[in-house]
């Protein structure tokens, strides 16, 4: 077992945040659905999933030494005005020399990105960051701010254009894997957290309580959390929160984290309860926004009550860390809740929809045509790797009494990768047993 501190793992759902933007509902299944993406997040697809390009989905995070994220300072946040996306006119420039008059100081020194030449005519992309307005990780629009970042008071909370509402029943139906959906901010090691526990012990995920009061209005969910010291942490203690959680006043949809499920908001309180027990706050309106960055593996610990272990990659091949896996699984399964985590960056992860500084939920193992596989499930509800030794097809899992099949080649998050492929492009796993 490693010794792992002050892991800041979180990714903001890229989906959830653009419909966060735009305030509609998006059909992800059409191909125009990814340049709307591209256009709300001012980001290409290809480089939205590595810190290197400063995507805004780690918005509020900074690559370190050791190629993991570390939150940068509230002083290196710059919060974009309302007239700077507007773009020079280049149009009427004859030569390069005059460049500097839209704003570029030094075309000798100038990095060229990409370039082609095409019958004569030479199309360059410069980078030119004395130009550069668009948001990134450390530079937010003012709608991106007000999902991503509360700099406001520590008491009752709500983002712009957010409203706290009753849009469900705590269950709809048996408690899932893939029941819990990460939303619009970066806490995707507490949702790959959740999403183990509901799927190797899926009976800590209580139901709902009346605590107190007698009428529907008066519905209180006691939602136990247990301290394993360090940051986003309290003492130990059951938390009381209503069944209002944040949707957008124009739509009804959930900002944050929501069910797979329609009508079924478990994931959604046990996102608020957690942020009320992290704020030490009485409000039943806590900041959401405080959530992002953590531990999978303590966050794990802090739902089950458990001991907390790690292994990194780095140290160990392929067969070792499947070992692992098989280890805390039976039939296939994990019997012990694990999750998995990513650099911050890698040349890996451009183009493959791995996605860098990332959580994953770990649901077991798999040997098919005499390869290992290890199971995984990104929290987005989407967005599985490409090109990576992936298994296509059906996978069975024994679970308690019968055996649950997982298909692999749908586009819901949950994929099946080679052993030495998941220790090439993660950074570790961990259990809570």
């Amino acid at each position: 077992m490693d010794k792992v501190t002050n892991l800041n793992v979180g990714a903001i759902n890229p989906y959830a945040l653009t419909e966060a933007l735009v305030g509609r509902k998006i059909d992800w299944t059409k191909k125009e659905s990814i340049e709307i993406m591209e256009d709300a997040l001012e980001t290409d697809y290809n480089e939205l999933f590595d810190m290197k390009f400063n995507s805004p989905i780690y918005a509020g995070l900074k690559l370190n030494a050791q190629n993991m994220a570390e939150p940068v300072a509230a002083s290196e946040i710059t919060i974009r005005g309302d007239n700077d996306p507007e773009t020079p006119d280049v149009s009427g420039l004859t030569n390069l020399s005059e460049l500097k008059k839209v704003g570029i100081k030094s075309i000798n020194t100038t990095k060229i990105r990409s370039g082609v030449l095409t019958r004569g005519l030479l199309n360059l992309k410069l980078e030119v960051p004395e130009l550069d307005k668009t948001i990134s990780k450390t530079r937010l629009s003012k709608p991106l701010a007000s999902i991503v970042m509360n700099q406001g008071s520590a008491g009752d909370w709500t983002p712009e254009n957010g409203v706290w509402k009753d849009i469900g029943d705590f269950f709809k139906d048996v408690t899932e894997f893939s029941d819990p959906v990460q939303g619009a901010i970066g806490n995707c090691y507490f949702i790959a957290a959740l999403s183990a526990i509901a799927w190797a012990d899926p009976y800590r995920i209580v139901h709902r309580n009346r605590a107190t009061g007698t009428g529907e209005t008066n519905r209180v969910n006691a939602i136990q959390f247990y301290s394993k010291g360090g940051g986003k942490d309290a003492p130990s203690k059951l938390v009381e929160v209503s069944d209002k959680t944040i949707v957008r006043t124009s739509n009804n949809q959930p900002i944050y984290c929501r069910s797979s499920d329609v009508g079924e908001i478990y994931p959604a309180l046990y996102e608020k309860a957690f942020a009320k027990w992290i704020l030490k706050t009485n409000s039943d309106k806590p900041d959401i926004t405080k959530t992002a960055f953590g531990d999978p593996v303590k966050a794990t610990a802090q739902l089950n009550n458990k001991k907390a272990y790690y292994y990194n990659t780095s140290s160990r091949t392929g067969n070792e860390l499947y070992s692992i896996v098989r280890g805390n699984s039976m039939s296939y399964k994990t019997i012990h809740p694990m999750t998995a985590w990513t650099y911050g960056s890698s040349k890996d992860y451009t183009g493959t929809s791995v996605v860098g500084n990332h959580a994953y939920t770990v649901l077991g193992w798999a040997y098919r045509n005499n390869k290992k596989y290890i199971v995984l499930r990104n929290p987005w509800g989407v967005t599985e790797p490409a090109g990576w030794n992936t298994y296509q097809g059906v996978l069975s899992f024994f679970d308690k009494s019968f055996w649950r099949p997982i298909n692999t080649i749908g586009n819901d998050g949950v994929f099946a990768i080679e052993a030495n492929s998941f220790q090439n492009l993660f950074a570790g796993l961990g259990v809570a047993k």
